[in-house]
């Protein structure tokens, strides 16, 4: 279960407010940067009077507060049960504002409240703010007791269109950290794919849900999800299309998005060690929920990009049909792939997806996204994804989204050097470039997946660290973070 998404809505606070603009609040955050409160002097005028306070009093008042990112005084009314946060903001930036919101949304999680911010200053800022309140109050659990109560986030209703911007991002991306977090005695790719159509019915997006002799072709897929009888691999096909049609002379572009689902890790016969890491791997499945979720995302936002999303859905198990170690698979282009290591299953399963995208789908973009490889969390941590392409403009683009989002890129190197690691003396590849040490977990894999992308303009999205958080802090949870979703919706967005 969860505790229901945040509310978010507006306030007129724009022009001159009235004593109405309070009613009901139980918490205001007023941004202060170098010691000055940044918020009309209307409003603070009706604060002041209405609330029996002096806001510059209680700045001056304050020790060593300096106007820091975060830097809370707290004040209560003299009249009213209404708390004032006096919040600096610093040079507030785009960026502070995500940081901004995490701070205030941390600082009252779990109490059924009602706050106004009036942070941001411009509508880019509002979206990122909402993004940061109410990223940072959700929760997951299944326990029996009952739900919180739903908080309510306010903002200037001069930025009414970044509500309903915010709402689809923040929707999207908690039910992505819905599907991360379901234990995977639940969360069989069968059911993956159920979610996934009834998101697809509710959005009016077409889907094929495709498994058995259906996916005979899927040699990677069928090699890693074979291993579970109990509960088969699948291959899922999401498609949207935009209700515009492209302008004149040009059109609309095709993005074709592959996602790892893989709903449980145990490493297969290449079992993993220690043990206690595979109590995480029920997140292995974090790709393919990004794709959806972002697909669902630019569905409801209207976007004017033409999308398929594939979901590439299978579980890792051990039994006496899981592949072995020297097994030798054929992927869906006919290329041929030793088995070096069963747990170095997921490049198996996004090979079948890029080649089917690249044989039958002709995109003009071609990404994956999977929790990859543990070189990539060694790395960049856990606060990077690895972006893997040989489009530096576009992998700019990704950087400065990423920034803003808060979904963090670093671009790596496909080394071509390292290619010769990939050769089989049996196959066409071997798929954990064992051939020789080079020590480049990250860069090899994403080799091994080039190879199947063919000439597309093809990226790579190693989410290994920033899908999984060790601690509960900032927007995200302890687990799954759903990272990738408002990226990927707003590099699309701006497409």
């Amino acid at each position: 279960m969860i505790s229901a998404i945040p509310r978010l809505g507006s306030r007129k606070v724009k022009g001159t407010p009235t004593d109405q603009a309070l009613i009901g609040l139980t918490h205001i955050a007023i941004p202060v940067a170098a010691s000055k409160i940044k918020i009309d002097n209307k409003w603070r005028k009706l604060l002041e009077r209405h609330l029996s306070i002096d806001l510059e009093k209680e700045i001056s008042g304050a020790k060593e507060f300096n106007s820091k990112i975060g830097e809370i005084i707290e004040v209560k009314s003299n009249t009213h049960s209404i708390k004032i946060f006096l919040i600096g903001v610093g040079e507030n930036k785009l960026i502070d504002q995500r940081k901004l919101g995490a701070i205030l949304g941390r600082r009252i999680k779990g109490s059924p409240i009602k706050l106004l911010s009036l942070c941001p200053q411009d509508e880019q800022q509002a979206i990122v703010h909402l993004n940061g309140l109410a990223l940072s109050n959700y929760s997951w659990n299944l326990k029996s007791t009952k739900k919180s109560e739903p908080i309510e986030f306010l903002i200037s209703d001069e930025f009414k269109s970044a509500i309903n911007r915010s709402e689809v991002l923040v929707e999207a991306t908690w039910k992505a950290r819905d599907l991360i977090h379901t234990p995977s005695n639940i969360k069989t790719p069968k059911w993956v794919a159920d979610q996934a159509k009834k998101m697809a019915k509710e959005n009016q997006l077409s889907i094929r849900v495709k498994s058995g002799r259906e996916i005979a072709k899927f040699g990677g897929l069928k090699a890693v999800g074979n291993s579970s009888k109990k509960n088969p691999p699948c291959f899922v096909e999401i498609s949207y299309k935009p209700k515009k049609s492209g302008s004149k002379g040009k059109q609309i572009p095709h993005v074709v998005l592959v996602g790892k689902g893989i709903t449980f890790d145990t490493g297969g016969v290449s079992l993993k060690r220690p043990y206690d890491m595979m109590t995480a791997m029920k997140t292995d499945m974090a790709g393919a929920a990004a794709v959806l979720l972002a697909t669902v995302a630019a569905a409801k936002l209207n976007l004017n990009v033409r999308i398929t999303t594939l979901l590439m859905l299978a579980e890792n198990a051990l039994s006496a049909t899981s592949q072995r170690p020297s097994d030798v698979i054929e992927h869906f282009d006919g290329t041929t792939v030793e088995v070096i290591n069963t747990d170095a299953e997921g490049r198996l399963v996004l090979a079948d997806g890029l080649a089917y995208a690249d044989l039958n789908l002709a995109p003009d973009y071609l990404i994956d996204v999977a929790t990859l490889t543990g070189a990539a969390t060694l790395g960049l941590s856990r606060h990077f994804a690895a972006l893997y392409t040989r489009d530096n403009l576009m992998a700019k683009k990704f950087h400065e989204i990423g920034e803003v989002t808060g979904d963090r890129i670093w671009q790596m190197p496909l080394v071509d050097d390292y290619a010769i690691a990939l050769e089989s003396d049996i196959a066409d590849l071997n798929h954990t470039a064992d051939k020789y040490d080079f020590e480049a977990g990250s860069v090899t894999a994403a080799l091994f997946l080039e190879r199947f992308a063919g000439n597309r303009r093809w990226f790579h999205l190693d989410i290994a660290g920033p899908a999984r958080s060790e601690s509960d802090s900032g927007e995200n949870p302890k687990g799954g973070t759903g990272y990738g979703v408002r990226l990927l919706t707003e590099w699309m967005a701006q497409l």
